[in-house]
């Protein structure tokens, strides 16, 4: 495992300090996180994301879609069955599970559907006024009037 330290950028830098913690978080964490359930990122339009998770052998009960902190949390607990049921083969997994989105700033959640034992979450990027691009009038500076002085 790699540690870089950045605390040198942050003498030169202001307000980038949530930028090097998410390096931090990138880095420390294993490549061999979970990899159940899979799911898709996509995106829909130039501001506008779509997470699709499946989810096969959950009901929309069993589902939790919750945002906290800038985190998109996606998890699942199928509640406990007295079946009797004898399986010659289980594929279809049904354990719980949790997935963490990291959400950029101004990127908020619209929307979530379930459909087809699949889980769309439906995400849009909305920039406040102050921070889109605005054009700024040039006028022309006029040459201030000079006046002549009398000396009485």
């Amino acid at each position: 495992m790699r540690h870089f330290d950045f605390s040198p950028l942050y003498r030169a830098t202001v307000g980038f300090d949530q930028i090097a913690e998410m390096m931090d978080r990138v880095l420390a964490s294993d490549n061999t996180g979970p990899s159940y359930p899979p799911y898709n990122i996509e995106k829909t339009a130039d501001d506008a994301y779509r997470i699709s998770v499946a989810v096969a052998g959950f009901s929309e009960t069993d589902l939790n879609v919750e945002v906290k902190e800038n985190a998109l949390i996606v998890s699942a607990q199928k509640p406990e069955a007295n079946d009797a049921t004898t399986y010659l083969h289980r594929g279809i997994a049904t354990r719980a599970f949790e997935r963490r989105f990291q959400l950029a700033d101004h990127v908020r959640v619209q929307g979530a559907s379930y459909s087809n034992g699949m889980l769309h979450i439906d995400l849009v990027r909305e920039l406040p006024e102050a921070y889109k691009p605005r054009r700024i009038e040039i006028t022309s500076a006029v040459a201030p009037e000079i006046v002549d002085a009398k000396v009485n």
